[in-house]
């Protein structure tokens, strides 16, 4: 695996990949890697495709000063995990590399309502982080494919109407990898790493919050749907909500009344255990 710590390096590594008629797949990442990662990896693997992979904290989408210090460092770990799951490039850049005082960090892009509600209500500011630093990113890498997790669903659709505005140097596609869970259920994150035994144990409610909309969006009404559940989360020692939504799965607009629509849906929570902010979505059936 080579790894390189500058876009200027990083270029020239892509240009010798192109030269060699090599198709790349770009996985962008924040770091402290578990195996919702290494599928993302796996899937371009699948593809045929050469593996490019970024770790950067990337301090432009946190909203919260403490959150961004808190965020798990496991830079040696993630180098070993990368390695041993085929990476073929890592791209580890420093914040003033990405960030020089001289450079423009702005992207012009027009999210519209999908940019303010959900995470962009809670997070200002994070969706304009999340696509100054992708757009950086694209733009060093070339990729053909970037491989996305559902687990952060919203920020999917985000990037996709960003890629829909921007016209990257090759026909960019977007593929989006299911979230991978523990047994438990509970979905993989970084920030599973600061929950107890027993928060995790508490934290499996949102998988069997979103398993209960599932089963009853069809049919019930979906105010007393919403509270059951916040209910559920109440009761295992979530104290804050945030959200808890059923939303139409491209728009990201929220659907308060069953219909025969054969447009996507999605079911979304992000609640608080122990400060820990988790969020976690379904895509319903």
């Amino acid at each position: 695996m080579i790894i390189v710590k500058t876009r200027k390096n990083l270029q020239k590594i892509i240009l010798k990949l192109r030269s060699e008629q090599a198709e790349i797949g770009f996985i962008p990442t924040m770091g402290a890697l578990h195996e919702g990662h290494i599928q993302l990896l796996k899937r371009c693997r699948e593809k045929k495709l050469t593996i490019v992979c970024s770790v950067f904290v990337n301090p432009t989408q946190f909203n919260d000063k403490t959150d961004f210090e808190k965020y798990p460092v496991t830079i040696e770990q993630d180098i070993y995990l990368l390695e041993e799951a085929g990476c073929e490039v890592l791209f580890l850049p420093s914040v003033e590399e990405m960030y020089p005082p001289e450079g423009e960090t702005n992207v012009n892009i027009d999210l519209g309502e999908l940019g303010n509600i959900w995470e962009g209500q809670f997070r200002a500011g994070h969706f304009d982080g999340v696509c100054q630093i992708v757009d950086k990113l694209l733009k060093s890498v070339v990729p053909d494919v970037l491989f996305l997790g559902q687990k952060d669903y919203q920020q999917c659709m985000v990037l996709q109407k960003m890629i829909e505005q921007i016209h990257y140097e090759k026909n960019l596609k977007i593929e989006i990898v299911p979230t991978k869970r523990e047994e438990s259920g509970l979905a993989m994150s970084s920030r599973n790493k600061r929950l107890s035994d027993n928060d995790k144990e508490n934290a499996t409610i949102i998988y069997k919050a979103l398993k209960h909309i599932n089963t009853h969006y069809s049919e019930s009404v979906y105010v007393q749907l919403i509270n059951d559940v916040k209910g559920f989360l109440n009761e295992k020692g979530f104290d804050k909500i945030d959200y808890v939504a059923i939303t139409d799965g491209e728009t990201m607009k929220e659907i308060t009344t069953p219909s025969s629509s054969s447009r996507p849906k999605v079911a979304i929570i992000a609640a608080y255990i122990n400060g820990v902010r988790l969020i976690d979505n379904m895509l319903l059936t």
